[in-house]
């Protein structure tokens, strides 16, 4: 991000030097103040966004800015097509109006001068935005209202967003081809086909990451915790973890979640497996589960009879390894992340 800037930076400083006749300090400062002026128009672009979803009661939690674009992190999906649709063309429009205040500011400022420059340069900026981003591909806006009209029309968000997927990828294809084509016949200076290729690999991964997104959200449904969630095997405080893993392996649970309870019985604990896993075979006789085990307190908690969508948004609101599954006040079984992971993408190679 900080070298990227700086490079524009540099670019657009020799370029208005030129155009303008100025003192190097002088292009720097303008090239900085064209940076600056950028990511201002990438965060109102980004407000639209945010401002139009809590405007329909979806939370935001941020904006992350870059100079190439940005996005709004919400606390959850829009409800409805129409909704989805005006969130995403809510962008767009805040572009196309600075853009339509750049081209004003461009027309009543004297030619030549450093406010009709850099005006001009915004203009064709917010410009340029709005129509490239009203381009019918998700990661894209445009392919946001793609998703939106799909989900419409079938009533099957995922399908939607698949759809709009494929559509980034074309878009992200015919970006290389056109960048390429504008190069070769000197349309485009060489020195900004490295920024615009970088534009056309992200458009592509990000179009990857929406198909993946697609597939995965249609197995929701299939997330049952009381099928999913590991059995727990209670072992007393201070039992050293050899002992605790030949209990486990006689009781017939090898995958059960060691539990560790205090004197009462009050679970207390869970060992965590890749902790145990590290300690040598031999220390295992010597070495408390209390010493290779977390508070539960420290865990993050799923309540048994949870649907789908509401897991994922525990999952995705508090990330960890693994979760404790409860049942009113008792602590029924463990999910592991891994686990969830491989019924959500079985066709994956998972990391061991």
């Amino acid at each position: 991000m900080l070298l990227l800037a700086v490079l524009v930076a540099v670019l657009y400083a020799e370029f208005a030097r030129r155009q303008l006749d100025l003192p190097q300090i002088s292009g720097y400062l303008i090239g900085f103040g064209f940076v600056v002026s950028l990511l201002g128009s990438v965060l109102l672009h980004e407000l639209g966004h945010a401002l139009t979803a809590r405007r329909y009661g979806i939370g935001v939690r941020g904006i992350t800015l870059e100079l190439l674009g940005g996005y709004t992190e919400m606390e959850r999906d829009a409800p409805t097509p129409r909704i989805d649709l005006l969130v995403s063309l809510a962008g767009p429009a805040v572009s196309a109006v600075l853009g339509a205040l750049a081209v004003a500011a461009t027309l009543a400022l004297p030619a030549g001068t450093v406010g009709h420059q850099l005006a001009f340069q915004l203009a064709l900026s917010n410009v340029i935005v709005a129509v490239f981003n009203i381009l019918p591909g998700l990661p894209l806006d445009g392919g946001r209202a793609l998703r939106a009209a799909v989900w419409g029309l079938t009533r099957d968000r995922h399908r939607g967003t698949e759809v709009a997927g494929w559509a980034g990828r074309v878009v992200a294809v015919g970006t290389a081809a056109l960048v390429g084509l504008l190069t070769a016949t000197d349309h485009l200076a060489p020195v900004a086909l490295p920024l615009m290729l970088l534009v056309a690999v992200t458009l592509w991964r990000g179009a990857g990451q929406s198909i993946r997104a697609a597939r995965v959200s249609r197995r929701f449904p299939l997330i049952d915790l009381a099928q999913l969630a590991r059995p727990i095997w209670p072992v007393t405080t201070g039992t050293p973890l050899a002992e605790a893993q030949r209990r486990r392996a006689e009781g017939g649970q090898p995958a059960a979640a060691l539990l560790v309870t205090d004197s009462t019985g009050r679970p207390v604990a869970l060992v965590d497996p890749a902790a145990a896993a590290a300690v040598p075979v031999e220390r295992r006789a010597w070495l408390a589960v209390d010493s290779v085990a977390r508070p539960l307190t420290a865990l993050p908690t799923l309540t048994l009879g949870l649907d789908g969508e509401r897991v994922m948004e525990a999952v995705q609101t508090h990330p960890g390894a693994q979760y404790v599954v409860t049942s009113g006040e008792d602590v029924v079984g463990i999910l592991h992340i891994g686990d969830l992971a491989q019924l959500l993408e079985p066709n994956r190679k998972m990391t061991p």
